[in-house]
């Protein structure tokens, strides 16, 4: 999924991800799901935080699915890159590509789905022109 419509992620595994088998424990990948997401919107004014704390709009994870192709250990580092896949009303699936940063071996991919959410109200809401024109620009047939 490399390309222009991708946003990269990377950062070292920490030995608290690994399980006793001495690779990253699958449900972590959930949360490394989530910080990519919190990387994919850092072009917005205010980045994740802002969206989150200032306006007050949440992308809540509505479905998650994962399927895992290789281990990742301690010392290594992932590269994930995200795109959306689907942009609806007031919904987008993602698309995670978690890689070995250094020989780039696909680990597992991570998909979701995330609701547009106003966080005062934990209701659906109409999706931001900046939050839907960021996805638009990362919007990749897969």
């Amino acid at each position: 999924m490399t390309g222009s419509r991708v946003k990269v992620y990377e950062r070292p595994i920490r030995f608290d991800e690994l399980d006793p088998a001495g690779v990253v424990f699958f449900g972590r990948y959930a949360h490394l799901a989530h910080e990519a997401i919190e990387r994919f919107f850092d072009d917005l004014e205010g980045g994740y935080p802002g969206l989150v704390n200032a306006r007050h709009i949440g992308l809540p994870i509505v479905h998650l699915e994962a399927d895992f192709r290789a281990p990742l250990r301690y010392g290594d580092a992932i590269r994930i890159e995200t795109a959306c896949t689907k942009l609806g009303t007031t919904s987008a699936t993602l698309r995670h590509e978690m890689k070995n940063a250094a020989t780039f071996d696909l680990c597992a991919v991570v998909g979701m789905i995330v609701a547009t959410t106003d966080l005062r109200t934990f209701r659906s809401c109409p999706m931001p022109a900046d939050v839907r024109a960021h996805l638009e620009h990362h919007l990749k047939a897969v």
